[in-house]
């Protein structure tokens, strides 16, 4: 039975696995339910999610990993081990060859923590990828020639913002500003204006239907449901999109001055290729309607979500393996 090699997209809020010959398999989200009193894991990834607040309060909530880098090790070893077991079967003999992709600013512990937590999970081999170059290797850019290319990755926990040329990375910064920061924005935004206390799930589905990053003629509205600041009963409000607009509107400028930082720090002649080919952004956060406008509008480079923006990531590492395999060295 040949290797398998599998790319892993380690994130902060969802891990996803892309296996070789079958794409992106498996999708679950990074939580652990833990049972304190036994002093155990329950259950992980969707099964972890759907017991979580339907149990008793000795059953608590762990995410392993903290804006793309590992925060609890033993526990994120464990996680890995299950999910790599679930997206390839029992049935292998052989121990897979595994990369692994991370924000580009990991210090080189960090770096070895992901390493080792990959090994201790079953690999014969592990790689680790920085974030941009898996983003755009997975988003169909050619980034093996000599010219210019700008991704922004937005994440759960990390915003990469990266210029590659040469299967390399030339500038770059990350930002701990992603798709948690929103919904945590929302939250704020709903209790300071509305009174309203709502949690992550609630305002994760105001970002998605409602949320916008720039004024729209016409404003979507929402029915929200939570608990009165001061009663402490059930209330509803309605929220549109121009107070969800209102309410990221920081995250977005953070967003819109990590561009405009690697932009600044950009070679000419690269700068120019990005001026002629465009920005290209990946990851769940970037589907907030309106961003790629916003980022267009304030650096006046045309800006593109990729085709399969949250898939991106884990089918660039899954072929970043094939493609080191053929001797292509890729580095970041």
């Amino acid at each position: 039975m040949n290797v398998t090699d599998i790319g892993i997209d380690l994130g902060t809020a969802s891990i996803l696995i892309y296996v070789r010959g079958k794409g992106v398999v498996l999708k679950e989200p990074s939580v652990v339910a833990f049972d304190r009193d036994a002093n155990k894991i329950k259950a992980i990834g969707d099964e972890a999610r759907v017991m979580l607040g339907r149990t008793t309060g000795n059953i608590v909530a762990i995410r392993p990993l903290r804006n793309g880098i590992i925060s609890d090790y033993a526990v994120t070893e464990q996680m890995l081990k299950y999910f790599i077991q679930k997206a390839t079967g029992r049935l292998s003999f052989k121990k897979p060859r595994i990369s692994i992709c991370v924000p580009s600013n990991v210090t080189e512990v960090e770096r070895k923590a992901v390493e080792d937590a990959g090994y201790q999970a079953g690999a014969r081999e592990v790689q680790v990828v920085p974030e941009p170059i898996a983003a755009a290797i997975g988003a169909q850019i050619d980034i093996s020639r000599p010219c210019g290319k700008m991704i922004v990755d937005i994440g759960a926990g990390t915003c990469d913002v990266a210029v590659l040329s040469l299967d390399g990375i030339v500038v770059d910064t990350t930002i701990n500003i992603a798709g948690d920061s929103f919904d945590e924005a929302i939250i704020h935004y709903a209790r300071a204006e509305h009174n309203l206390i709502i949690g992550e799930r609630a305002a994760e589905d105001i970002k998605i239907h409602v949320g916008s990053a720039i004024e729209r003629p016409q404003q979507k509205v929402m029915e929200v449901q939570g608990r009165d600041l001061n009663t402490g009963l059930p209330k509803t409000v309605r929220i549109t999109s121009e107070d969800v607009r209102e309410a990221l509107k920081d995250c977005t400028a953070q967003i819109v001055e990590a561009v405009h930082s690697v932009l600044e720090r950009t070679p000419p002649e690269l700068a120019a290729d990005i001026v002629e080919r465009g920005i290209v952004m990946t990851g769940g956060g970037s589907l907030l309607d309106g961003l790629e406008e916003l980022i267009e509008e304030k650096t006046g480079i045309n800006t593109v979500t990729a085709e399969n923006p949250i898939s991106a990531v884990a089918v660039g590492t899954g072929l970043y393996v094939e493609m080191t395999a053929g001797n292509h060295r890729l580095d970041g």
